[in-house]
């Protein structure tokens, strides 16, 4: 685990391989290595994978009261660019998927590629109004729970049925390490509406979801391929929400097929 300050704020990295570089965002529960632990491994022979620690997660430092999402997406790029970066392939995981958009937005020239998996349009983008507003309040409500009631409520929607109970007590044990100030912060950004973005986006984009994800179904997907122009989809069998743990190999694959590809 490395460290690195990005204007006042500490962030905390996992960095391993050699290759092109691949930055890799988790959601708004968990933190980079317990998101991305199959992916760290299973690409590190060809890419040099970076997975933070957003601010407010794991060992990085609370981001400010009214950071939003263009305080982490600016974070972000700072970041990529304190490690000496001028490009990165950047792929994220649900609230990942919302900074990367993001990022795009504000700092066109950085990512080279976009992988969003489990992904949203932002919320606000990508969901009726109701569940956005039902469910950034619950995340509001949860935020002030003990870590055992706060992981209860949130954790049988992020994997399928069928998940190795290893995997999701391991997830489980990560959750409960959550910070309060930090997931609030990132709960409001994913609540933004990041639709306008969509068709501007002229990266090779993939889009990758569970088949079985209660939080971001197919027709998420679908709208997202159909807004952003020569994306494309890739649907992972038997897998729920956070599907890269799920289906670390099928993930891996798709993604390293993508990244290749993007190279010609």
């Amino acid at each position: 685990m490395d460290m690195i300050d990005v204007d006042g704020v500490q962030i905390a990295y996992e960095r391993a391989g050699e290759g092109p570089p691949l930055v890799l965002l988790h959601g708004y529960v968990g933190d980079g290595r317990a998101t991305w632990q199959g992916q760290i491994d299973g690409l590190s022979d060809e890419f040099t994978v970076i997975a933070w620690d957003a601010p407010g997660a794991g060992r990085s430092s609370d981001p400010p009261e009214a950071f939003g999402l263009a305080g982490y997406a600016d974070c972000l790029a700072g970041f990529i660019g304190r490690l000496g970066l001028e490009t990165a392939h950047v792929a994220g995981l649900s609230f990942g998927g919302i900074l990367a958009l993001e990022l795009y937005r504000r700092h066109s020239a950085t990512p080279r590629t976009l992988t969003l998996a489990s992904a949203y349009a932002g919320w606000a983008g990508s969901l009726p109004v109701e569940i956005v507003e039902q469910r950034l309040q619950q995340a509001l409500a949860l935020a002030d729970l003990s870590p055992e009631e706060f992981v209860n409520a949130l954790l049988p929607t992020m994997f399928s049925e069928g998940t190795r109970q290893e995997s999701v007590d391991a997830f489980g044990a990560t959750m409960r390490a959550f910070r309060p100030a930090g997931f609030r912060a990132m709960a409001r950004a994913s609540a933004e509406d990041l639709r306008e973005v969509l068709p501007l986006i002229t990266i090779p984009t993939l889009l990758v979801y569970g088949d079985k994800d209660m939080r971001a179904p197919l027709s998420v997907a679908e709208d997202l391929r159909a807004a952003i122009s020569g994306s494309t989809l890739v649907v992972v069998p038997e897998a729920g929400h956070i599907c890269n743990i799920e289906a670390p190999d099928g993930f891996n694959l798709a993604v390293r097929n993508f990244l290749r590809g993007s190279r010609q």
